[in-house]
């Protein structure tokens, strides 16, 4: 569940620090005060889209950390140990975007991706939103509820993803079919500069060694010139290094014993002569080896010419001749297995066959869950001032295969006894269709696997004793989960187990938001001002007393 919530220099708060209860947990406030600031801003700890706009007003950026108790969440826990984000049963998710928009996510002190975050977030929170029964009139959000509540989410996903599969083998069939000549035409020149190419029998090694050789055969006069003279220098000539130095260390050692100094010196000398001696043997051996080869000559520059000649046909270098080589078998083999017209037909109806299979699956789990959520909307919307309605759920055959499965999905409504159920978009009103909704999501949190569930202001459109039965229902789910609700109801107020007030502050002429939590005599205020207004009597304190006495506060 969600322990604490720290917020600094987000829109209207500077600095915020909220912890939270187990159970059911009341946020009210005036209008305009931000109450949604609070879910706004852990929806941005739990992955969702940021820009700079969030930033407070004069502040670099924007600070947003959550911390959950996950001690009950085994698959939680597993998913961490698998991003290796794991710290034993704690998680903390944290969200920085600064002034220009840049955004940084991390979890459990690790930076992670906004994706991560997102993934970590559904197993901790579910947001009800405030306009969720205006989306409750889209064949998409029906159908995502009934999934839901289903718990065939995952199974809706992998039909998805197998129909994805099959049309993209189709496509790839088809266009086979429809290119196989510019395919064969395609393959014949491939298969030409492959053979040109296997046949050159290049590497990066031979033309390297190549060109070294190529160098040294053409200079070689050059090359014997040089060494001889250098060899004539050192010690062949008349007059050579090498005996000016054996000259000039004799004389120095016949000076060694009228004055020492002079040892270092000699030494030097004699390894000076024997390095002398030693150049001069290499340059024999050099010169003995070199030898002008014109035949030889000519075979490396024909077989220089023949590699320059294939470099410049396929417009490369000539070290790049071996990726060209193997990007032209790279695309045989690929066109190789495209042009196999009976694989290709096995991986489409293979395709086919497991969408078919995924689907029948999520068409069992569907029509399965459509009864027990019929039966369970209809009996919680006699509690809503919907005596004698009836919720149901259509499930019609499609003509073709699609990425939802094999049918369509419509939740009907028979508002009133005796009535036709029809198309919940053809019958219900704005107040009946927010409390439809607020029974299909109720229903759909008993069977969700998260442990904190808010709801934002999903009372909209509801009044009276109405109102009293929906905080009870928010609360009998308080019993086995977190539940946080946005409200502007007193009588959803009265029924919390804890209550948050949210207000604004004018200081320095800048607006603050402040979120506190409310004691007993705090909460009669807080109620009595919603249900009398700006001005607050002993009689509408009065009757908060006795509603938060019913409630059990």
């Amino acid at each position: 569940m969600l322990r604490q919530l720290s917020i600094r220099d987000f829109v209207t708060v500077d600095e915020l620090e909220l912890a939270f209860e187990a159970g059911f947990t009341v946020l009210t406030g005036e209008t305009g005060a931000g109450k949604s600031i609070l879910i706004d801003a852990l929806a941005l700890a739990l992955g969702e889209r940021g820009d700079a706009g969030i930033v407070r007003t004069g502040a670099s950026r924007a600070e947003i950390g959550a911390e959950f108790d996950i001690a009950g969440l085994p698959a939680m826990q597993a998913w961490l140990a698998e991003q290796e984000l794991d710290d034993e049963n704690d998680c903390l998710m944290r969200r920085v975007i600064d002034s220009t928009g840049r955004s940084r996510c991390f979890i459990n002190g690790r930076a992670v991706t906004a994706q991560q975050l997102r993934a970590a977030g559904e197993f901790l929170v579910d947001i009800h939103g405030q306009h969720a029964h205006q989306s409750l009139l889209k064949a998409a959000a029906q159908r995502e509820l009934l999934d839901g509540y289903g718990g065939a989410a995952e199974l809706a996903r992998d039909v998805a993803h197998h129909y994805r599969g099959w049309r993209q083998a189709s496509d790839k069939l088809s266009a086979l079919r429809q290119n196989s000549q510019d395919t064969a035409v395609e393959r014949e020149q491939l298969l030409w500069q492959a053979e040109e190419l296997d046949g050159l029998k290049f590497s990066p090694e031979e033309w390297e060694a190549l060109q070294t050789e190529h160098k040294r055969l053409a200079y070689a006069v050059q090359l014997g010139e040089g060494a001889g003279f250098a060899l004539d220098a050192i010690s062949e000539g008349e007059t050579n290094a090498t005996s000016l130095l054996h000259n000039a260390n004799t004389r120095l050692s016949a000076l060694v014993d009228y004055d020492s100094g002079l040892l270092a010196i000699v030494e030097l000398v004699e390894s000076a002569t024997v390095q002398l001696q030693e150049a001069a043997h290499a340059l024999r051996q050099y010169t003995d080896r070199l030898d002008a080869d014109p035949a030889r000559l000519a075979e490396v520059e024909q077989r220089i010419g023949q590699v320059l000649d294939t470099a410049r046909k396929f417009r490369v270098k000539a070290e790049n001749i071996p990726d060209v080589l193997a990007s032209v078998h790279q695309r045989l083999q690929a066109l190789s297995a495209a042009s196999d017209l009976a694989a290709l037909q096995a991986e489409v109806e293979a395709a086919h066959r497991a969408w078919s299979s995924s689907a029948r699956q999520l068409s069992a789990a569907r029509t399965a869950a459509a009864d027990r959520l019929a039966q369970h909307v209809s009996s919680t919307m006699q509690q809503l001032a919907l005596a004698g309605g009836r919720f149901g759920i259509q499930l019609t055959a499609l003509a073709e295969e699609s990425p939802y499965g094999l049918e369509q999905i419509e939740f009907l409504v028979s508002p009133h006894p005796g009535a036709v159920e029809k198309a919940l978009s053809k019958v219900a009103s704005g107040g009946e269709l927010s409390r439809i909704s607020l029974a299909l999501q109720t229903a759909v949190s008993q069977v969700a696997g998260v442990p904190t569930l808010i709801f934002d202001e999903v009372d909209v459109g509801i009044g009276g004793g109405v109102a009293e039965i929906v905080g009870r229902l928010l609360k009998a789910l308080a019993v086995n989960r977190q539940i946080l609700c946005i409200t502007h109801l007193p009588q959803v107020a009265a029924v919390g187990e804890h209550h948050l007030q949210v207000s604004k502050i004018l200081r320095q002429e800048e607006t603050y938001s402040r979120i506190a939590a409310l004691a007993l005599p705090e909460r009669i205020d807080e109620i009595a001002r919603m249900l009398g207004g700006v001005t607050i009597t002993d009689t509408t304190r009065q009757h908060a007393r006795e509603m938060l006495n019913c409630s059990g506060a």
